[in-house]
């Protein structure tokens, strides 16, 4: 395995979920700012790394692998510790249930593509699983931006602006269920498809 640029920036997404995890459970000085712009860094290596990688013609199944398992990784880390903390307002375990859901799914797909791959099928990720995957980094961003505004800029929950801001947390959670949808309709649509690998 090389370990190139672009495999690098895809490692890189590991270390820091583990930093965003413990920063969202913190309460310091701008520790939520810190958080949310380090959870920016790491979505945007999910964008970086692919385009490197095709630039450089360094496009691996190494790459596609891990890179595919490594947002996995980070996206389910980090809602389990937006479920985890108070970032959805007395409905949580409506939370715990949606992110059970989304988890089922997951193991779901990676056990059928697993299975799969033995019988020497590749399952690319469509269109909708692609989507699915942007619909919850949005999500988690709109989630740990709202916390954010209301930990690090208070001032910001005064008069109109409180409206404001109550906005950018509706939309967090609003986009939480959705991509919970959408992880869902994606997940039917692969074994629809493909579900003939585990049954034969």
């Amino acid at each position: 395995m090389k370990f190139s640029l672009p495999n690098l920036l895809t490692l890189s997404r590991i270390p820091m979920m583990f930093v965003v995890v413990a920063l969202l459970h913190l309460s310091f000085s701008w520790s939520a700012t810190i958080c949310f712009w380090l959870y920016i860094a790491a979505a945007l290596t999910d964008w970086l790394d692919g385009k490197i990688a095709r630039q450089r013609g360094e496009v691996s199944s190494f790459g596609r692998f891990m890179d595919a398992v490594i947002d996995k990784v980070m996206v389910i880390g980090i809602m389990i510790a937006l479920v985890s903390g108070d970032f959805f307002y007395g409905y949580d375990t409506t939370a715990l249930v949606l992110l059970l859901l989304i988890l089922a799914r997951e193991f779901a797909v990676s056990g059928m593509r697993t299975a799969a791959a033995a019988k020497n099928i590749v399952v690319e990720a469509d269109a909708g699983g692609k989507l699915k995957a942007f619909v919850q980094f949005n999500a988690i961003g709109w989630l740990i931006g709202w916390r954010m505004f209301s930990q690090d800029f208070p001032d910001l929950f005064r008069g109109e602006q409180h409206q404001w801001v109550t906005g950018v947390h509706l939309i967090g959670i609003l986009l939480f269920v959705l991509s919970t949808v959408l992880t869902l309709t994606s997940g039917w649509s692969y074994f629809r498809r493909h579900g003939h690998v585990v049954l034969s």
